[in-house]
């Protein structure tokens, strides 16, 4: 039997992941909202209501290289088109278990925030909430098939003092015990990509969603 996206996500959390034979397992969206592709080390997961026969000739279609060719421009333009669908970006997606105790700094929730940040989280996440400190917040929510998701946001002015690895650190601590928190960066922001990794978040594969218009 086919295991479901969040069967996938779970799995790799715990570092078991597809095996890497250079194939392309096509499961079902978890959700209208969540349509996308992720890819592991040599293989990929397209997550999408379309017939898995189109992703699969699609990418036969395809003059490169088999291992990546989820994450081709040209397949991720044929399913854009074909979904009507927008994408941001291709991130790294990273992971990171809970953490007991209190954050390591002082965090204040903030019930009705208006921070772009906040703005993007809930058009990508059900249940936001949002926490704020000096010159930075964190935001936790509900993503790609109910995983919990974090991205926090620095203010410019207190960037290079540790303050974004002490809020991705703090979003394990927010989370329920024993959930697994994600997060993606943009695979360009080598600054957010170290502050996660410092905190603890683990690499486990790109990750392009697509966004319903």
């Amino acid at each position: 039997m086919t295991p479901t996206l969040a069967d996938i996500l779970d799995a790799a959390a715990q570092g078991r992941f597809p095996a890497p034979d250079g194939g392309t397992t096509v499961v079902p969206q978890p959700s209208h909202r969540d349509a996308g592709v992720i890819a592991f080390t040599a293989h990929s997961v397209v997550f999408t209501d379309e017939d898995p026969q189109w992703v699969h000739s699609t990418l036969a279609s395809l003059d490169c290289d088999e291992l990546a060719a989820a994450m081709n421009p040209r397949f991720l333009a044929a399913f854009l088109a074909r979904t009507g669908r927008t994408t941001d970006c291709v991130d790294l997606l990273t992971v990171a278990s809970s953490l007991p105790g209190d954050p390591p700094v002082d965090l204040r929730e903030l019930t009705d925030p208006d921070h772009p940040r906040v703005h993007s989280a809930r058009e990508r996440r059900d249940d936001v909430r949002v926490w704020a400190t000096d010159g930075g917040v964190v935001v936790l929510g509900r993503g790609v098939a109910g995983r919990w998701e974090t991205a926090v946001e620095v203010d410019e002015e207190v960037r290079h003092r540790g303050l974004g690895r002490a809020l991705a650190t703090a979003a394990r601590h927010l989370i329920p015990p024993g959930r697994w928190l994600w997060s993606q960066q943009a695979a360009g922001n080598a600054r957010s990509i170290r502050a996660f990794q410092s905190a603890g978040y683990r690499p486990v594969g790109a990750e392009s969603l697509l966004i319903a218009r």
